[in-house]
């Protein structure tokens, strides 16, 4: 390896933005572990490069199997300089529809997983003092949409633990960042996304036109994953990485539109939040 060049652990590497950002490193002369499911696929990101492309068949929600597979990896390739946790689904589905079932399966791939995996490679990057752990989340981490509230409640849950872990080992010299990205030209709105069957007729007119406008538009997203790729290698190789980046235009149209009702909202209901003190 040259200076420059780095260990990343990318989880769910087979596909989407997943794939990108393996395809990215590799291109740029990194070592990548990268996490599939299934022995065909790891077989084909191996041949992305032979010499540093290294698939790892795990599942990220075998919390068990987490911390054995990653300290194996790490015996095989070198430490983990960089885990980007990518793995993970969008679930489609009024609340109200939606099973406990539903919700427990979309916290495990998107929260659960993620921390499993945070904690395997934490031990030793602490150790070293260095290291850069990127949770991938979702502007749906900061704004939200009626129909995807368990989606944008895990991705709201994994930013709080991204955010509040970042200022627990800044003194290591790890950094922690969210990448949150808007919809780019993956199949998460299309095969890949876990959609409830409708039932309950009051919840037509909202639904019904997003479910069908969402899976129009799979395929057509406005986002290159590939530049996401490349904005994810300029992150990693910024002095002073940002707590959170949003990427894709849309994603910083929907964030700008929700600061500015927070300011409204704050600014309407000042008197009240400020009448719940002692007065002496």
């Amino acid at each position: 390896m040259t200076t420059a060049s780095r260990i990343f652990l990318i989880t769910g590497v087979s596909s989407g933005l997943g794939k990108a950002f393996a395809q990215g490193a590799l291109a740029a002369g990194h070592h990548v572990i990268g996490t599939v499911r299934r022995p065909a696929d790891a077989a084909a990101f191996a041949a992305l490069a032979p010499d540093r492309a290294h698939p790892l068949l795990l599942d990220v929600t075998d919390y068990d199997a987490v911390a054995a597979s990653v300290a194996d990896a790490e015996r095989r390739v070198g430490p983990v300089d960089v885990l980007v946790n990518n793995a993970g689904y969008g679930h489609e589905g009024v609340m109200e529809e939606s099973s406990m079932d539903d919700l427990q399966r979309q916290f495990a791939a998107n929260v659960f997983g993620p921390v499993a995996m945070i904690k395997a490679v934490l031990p030793g990057m602490r150790e070293r003092r260095r290291g850069h752990i990127v949770n991938v989340t979702s502007m749906g981490g900061f704004i939200t949409m009626p129909g995807i509230s368990f989606y944008c409640g895990s991705k709201f849950a994994l930013e709080g633990i991204s955010e509040s872990l970042g200022k627990e080992v800044a003194g290591f010299g790890i950094r922690v960042t969210a990448l949150a990205p808007g919809q780019f030209r993956t199949d998460w709105a299309g095969r890949s996304m876990d959609r409830t069957p409708r039932s309950i007729a009051d919840y037509d007119a909202v639904m019904d036109p997003l479910r069908t406008a969402r899976q129009a538009k799979s395929g057509n997203q406005p986002g290159d994953p590939a530049k996401a790729a490349q904005a994810l290698l300029a992150l990693i190789g910024a002095e002073n990485p940002p707590v959170r980046l949003f990427l894709g235009d849309d994603a910083l149209g929907l964030v700008d539109q929700k600061l500015e009702a927070m300011k409204d909202e704050l600014t309407a209901w000042d008197a009240v939040s400020r009448s719940t003190g002692f007065t002496s």
